[in-house]
């Protein structure tokens, strides 16, 4: 596992959801709220983008956000990408380098759609870059609780239960 060399090198913090992180780009463009959908309650960078780094023994905990993410594999193990959009509708995306099998290099995650991931290697890492459209903002990100999640969403609660905390 290379994990130690890459949170340094890259300076890579834990991040909330799981993981780790850095950001490496803020756009200095700001979108003023009367230019954003309503969902903001304040003005935001055009986008933003981090490194994002998971291993096998962590997860990234179910969460959403007010914006699209558009996640860029680079390095290590594939991971498994848990998508619940609004209307239930469930979808398990392999991000990797392995084309051939059904992984891919990027994948959108819709704004307002819970979701998760993990390594797909227990021994491994996976590095992946993480692109936020209005940019990240903190006040944007919710962290799924695990028995409302179920509540809302019971025909998922086992994949719910395996990845939040």
């Amino acid at each position: 596992m290379i994990k130690p060399h890459w949170i340094k090198t890259l300076e890579m913090t834990p991040h909330p959801e799981g993981g780790y992180y850095k950001e490496i780009y803020r756009s200095q463009d700001i979108i003023q709220t009367t230019g954003l959908p309503q969902r903001y309650s304040s003005p935001r960078n055009t986008s933003t983008s981090i490194y994002f780094l998971l291993t096998g023994d962590n997860f990234s905990a179910f969460h959403r956000l007010k914006s699209d993410e558009i996640w860029h594999f680079y390095t290590g193990s594939s991971l498994t990408i848990y998508v619940i959009a609004e209307d239930g509708t469930y979808t398990a995306q392999k991000l990797g380098s392995d084309y051939e099998n059904g992984e891919i290099f990027q994948f959108v995650v819709p704004a307002n759609h819970w979701f998760a991931s993990r390594c797909n290697d227990p021994e491994g890492f996976s590095l992946v870059g993480c692109m936020v459209a209005p940019g990240f903002d903190f006040a944007d990100f919710e962290m799924a609780e695990r028995e409302s999640l179920i509540k809302a969403f019971p025909q998922h609660g086992e994949i719910i239960s395996q990845l939040t905390r």
